[in-house]
């Protein structure tokens, strides 16, 4: 409820994503601030408990304006403009702007698109100031799923001759390999440079007149992919970019750090790389929860190479976001294996630009005490990880007895 005395423009906030416009009586803007939820967001102010720096804040606001927006990503890019424009006294929290986030876009042959701090040295075009860290980190991992970067620095370009890692997964457009030309890398550069900028029509405007050109040239794998980028342009599925500040949860039973704590475990089975399978299990606050298990049949590796599987099963179940109907995050990843497997899953989820901690359980040279590779989380008892190493190697391995049963059904068919 908004308290009386305060005007709202346009009478009444919608539940849409936009960014508000926090006045003084004298019409001066005091705040700036985006939301995937105007009328959720701004009530909060009014609604929840605040602390004593933000009750006097609160006391001097008298009208608020709001401009609403198609996505969340686009109301935090329209914020990071109004700030820049209007600098309000309660979003800078500095005497300057050094300590905010920018986008900046290299002066390389190939730009890259990276994050720097106001105080660093400009290397070239910059967009923002952005205040909150985590959305324009989500922003740019949702931009390069529609136009790839390569986050190669121009010596690493010329030295290199094999598509990387990212390449596999659809982020970098392949400049490690050359696999893409300069003039159409730079097509993607401009696409995003035109975003940033708040010209999102302009880039679907472009987009569609060189997807209609592709089409008449008979040029159909080209349109396809325009015609992809089109679509996940216009479809943008970004709730989880800008999430409404909410009470700290209470702390969970058996020592966790927080309810609804999840944990996944990994583990492969494989005998010489015949019938390889990986396995997912999920522990909610401390327990087994097998709905959310997952079986993963081995595709694109063959003979045994245990950390290129495990590299697999992490890029297809990191491939399911919560954003997309898939699989929520989990708070800690765990792996049965040492040092390799856990270098394999934080490799993939620095391509999915995902900071999740990684604990590692082995056996040890022994065979009788577990070694443990990566930091335990505060309030995380390694009994219950070793419960889940043995529950994600359990799993593993009765698939993969499933896997070689069905196989060796087959292959006497065959023989009769």
């Amino acid at each position: 409820m908004i308290p009386k005395g305060i005007v709202i423009g346009n009478r009444r906030l919608p539940d849409t994503p936009g960014v508000y416009l926090m006045k003084n009586a004298a019409g001066a803007i005091l705040y700036i601030g985006q939301a995937g939820n105007l009328k959720r967001r701004v009530t909060s102010y009014f609604t929840r408990p605040q602390d004593e720096r933000l009750e006097r804040f609160v006391r001097e606001i008298r009208r608020i304006d709001y401009r609403r927006t198609d996505t969340a990503l686009e109301a935090l890019i329209l914020e990071a403009q109004l700030i820049k424009k209007f600098s309000p006294p309660w979003n800078v929290r500095e005497k300057d702007d050094k300590s905010f986030l920018y986008v900046e876009l290299t002066d390389e042959k190939f730009p890259r698109v990276l994050l720097a701090r106001g105080r660093d040295e400009p290397h070239g075009a910059r967009f923002g100031p952005f205040t909150a860290a985590a959305s324009i980190r989500e922003a740019l991992r949702i931009l390069r799923r529609i136009f790839p970067w390569s986050t190669h620095t121009p010596e690493q370009i010329e030295r290199s001759s094999k598509p990387c890692f990212e390449y596999e997964l659809g982020l970098c457009p392949g400049t490690c390999a050359n696999r893409i030309t300069k003039q159409e890398y730079l097509k993607n550069i401009r696409n995003i440079r035109l975003i940033l900028e708040g010209k999102k029509k302009k880039t679907i405007a472009a987009l569609t007149q060189e997807m209609r050109s592709a089409s008449r040239r008979l040029e159909f794998e080209k349109a396809g992919t325009l015609r992809r980028q089109l679509f996940a342009l216009q479809h943008i599925q970004d709730v989880a970019l800008l999430t409404d500040s909410q009470p700290t949860p209470p702390r969970a039973k058996k020592g966790l750090p927080a309810a609804h704590f999840r944990i996944e475990g990994f583990d492969i089975s494989n005998i010489f790389g015949a019938s390889a399978v990986g396995s997912m299990v999920v522990f909610t606050d401390g327990e087994p929860d097998k709905r959310e298990y997952r079986k993963f049949r081995i595709k694109t590796v063959h003979g045994a190479h245990d950390i290129a599987m495990l590299k697999e099963v992490f890029r297809r179940r990191f491939g399911h976001r919560p954003r997309t109907g898939g699989w929520p995050l989990p708070q800690l990843i765990l792996v049965d294996g040492g040092a390799g497997q856990v270098n394999a899953a934080h490799t993939t989820l620095r391509a999915y630009q995902l900071r999740i901690p990684v604990v590692g359980i082995a056996k040890g040279s022994d065979r009788k005490k577990n070694e443990v590779f990566g930091k335990i989380p505060r309030g995380v008892e390694l009994r219950t990880l070793v419960r889940v190493r043995d529950e994600a190697h359990r799993f593993a391995v009765r698939y993969h007895k499933t896997v070689r049963g069905r196989m060796f059904i087959d292959s006497r068919s065959m023989i009769q």
